[in-house]
């Protein structure tokens, strides 16, 4: 791999159980979700329907309002971040990346997580949240404006690269795949790292992210 040190770099990020140790999403569907929320995500995982379609009915199912919600995240325990996120950070802007996040999840709490750690100035692409007593209504905005079932973080993905940018992916989860296997650089772990073994994709493992940083590190380097 040649040196990325004079190359327009963009790290596009997932969020849930890649910045976090656990997909928080996953966490507030098994508190609040008022039906069989696993089985939309049995069939979702069996290829039944798109991820646009299995958060917008699973969510669809919970009733509780934004602050139940915000307080069940922060005083369960469930903000645990993977270590070297500040180091991640500091090692894209000391190197001029462009970092953004781009997640399946809310963006309701994206937004609070980030601010409670005092990260600003970071660009999210993540699932748009309204409120109602009914459920929440959640939906994916691709980069045209349009609402997307499918593709999400692929549309950013191929975005950054209409616009000549080297894509660096860090993942963890199967919905993660499509986007990497589009990039020039892959880091994973959890079901991104296992499909990338099983289908013989390069790509660099890792448990935590400082290891993304020492490998960032070593690309520049080349």
């Amino acid at each position: 791999m040649s040196s990325i040190e004079e190359t327009k770099t963009v790290v596009q990020c997932d969020f849930d159980g890649t910045v976090t140790e656990l997909d928080i999403s996953f966490q507030l569907l098994d508190k609040f979700a008022d039906g069989d929320w696993r089985q939309l995500l049995d069939e979702y995982r069996e290829g039944m329907m798109p991820v646009g379609t299995f958060n917008r009915k699973a969510f669809a199912m919970v009733k509780a309002d934004k602050q139940t919600l915000l307080d069940f995240i922060f005083n369960q325990g469930n903000t645990e971040v993977r270590p070297g996120f500040d180091k991640l950070l500091a090692c894209c802007s000391k190197n001029g990346f462009k970092f953004v996040i781009v997640s399946n999840g809310l963006d309701f709490y994206i937004e609070a997580l980030l601010k409670d750690m005092g990260v600003e100035g970071i660009e999210v692409y993540a699932a748009k949240t309204r409120f109602n007593p009914g459920g929440l209504q959640v939906e994916y905005i691709g980069p045209d404006g349009s609402i997307l079932e499918e593709g999400f973080k692929d549309a950013y993905t191929d975005l950054f690269l209409s616009r000549g940018y080297h894509v660096v992916y860090v993942g963890n989860g199967i919905s993660d795949s499509f986007p990497a296997k589009k990039s020039h650089h892959i880091f994973a772990t959890g079901d991104l790292l296992a499909h990338c073994r099983e289908n013989n994709i390069v790509c660099t493992p890792f448990n935590d992210l400082n290891e993304v940083v020492r490998g960032l590190e070593l690309l520049v380097q080349g």
